[in-house]
């Protein structure tokens, strides 16, 4: 699977990724995928007025404009002269143009719906542990219903979803060759990277459960993934944007039961 973009350097538009600074968040899977295939993108997160470009896409009174409806929140994709939000929709949109996915069949589907299961468990369930009753009040506000939330997803739900991703590599489909759907795609990317803000977000928890050897292949993938050489580099660089009050947030108290 061919990236579109080397094949056409020169004459394809430059992705633009807009998403809010100093944070990964959702933004960063999109930026894993670049990176990853070695396309050019800009990204307004790097930009002097990132907040405002955020806001020109997701303020109540934008309406987009002939050909696209207003966006509803970051991360925005725009190439060329389509702009989308909503990480799945943006993920489906890349993978065939970077080659980190099919374009048509039922893999498409396989792959998306591995896609969603990963955001749910290991990105929007993590942001609720410290977010659990709205996402407009301080964590300071909710923090007695965050422990009991951070409870429940270090006791039941991550390991549910760590359960169903080692059954989807050990599973006939996956082959035994180590990545999620046989081949390297995109969704091994965005396991990765919601993984790694689940391990700095709970790192005794994930530790823990790792030492129960039941998860061997998701850790065998995530190591896999860091190590492929345009990932390592990306890593490395001060490109890669550190965790802050985003999705994937720290919270000691977050890993004691009281």
């Amino acid at each position: 699977m061919a990236p579109e973009t080397r094949r056409s350097s020169k004459t394809s538009p430059e992705y633009e990724l807009i998403y809010w600074p100093g944070i990964p968040g959702r933004g960063e899977v999109v930026r894993l995928l670049f990176e990853d295939a070695g396309v050019a993108y800009k990204d307004t997160a790097k930009a002097s007025r990132a907040v405002e470009t955020v806001l020109a896409h997701s303020a109540p009174e934008s309406a987009g404009d002939a050909a696209n409806p207003p966006t509803f929140a970051p991360p925005v994709l725009r190439h060329g002269g389509l702009v989308i939000n909503q990480l799945p929709n943006i993920l489906l949109y890349l993978a065939p143009r970077l080659g980190l996915g099919p374009a048509s069949g039922n893999e498409v589907y396989h792959l998306n719906e591995l896609a969603l299961t990963i955001l749910d468990g290991l990105l929007a369930e993590v942001h609720e542990t410290h977010h659990p009753i709205a996402t407009d009040q301080y964590y300071d506000e909710q923090k007695a219903e965050a422990k009991k939330r951070a409870k429940a997803f270090r006791e039941a739900r991550l390991p549910k979803f760590l359960g169903y991703l080692q059954r989807v590599l050990d599973g006939e489909r996956s082959g035994g060759g180590g990545w999620l759907y046989g081949e390297f795609t995109y969704v091994d990317l965005v396991l990765f990277q919601c993984f790694d803000g689940t391990k700095y977000a709970f790192p005794k928890t994930v530790e823990k459960l790792k030492k129960t050897g039941k998860y061997d292949g998701v850790f065998r993938l995530y190591d896999a993934v860091r190590e492929r050489p345009n990932i390592k580099a990306y890593l490395e660089s001060d490109r890669r944007i550190d965790y802050a009050d985003g999705i994937w947030r720290h919270y000691p108290e977050l890993e004691e039961d009281e």
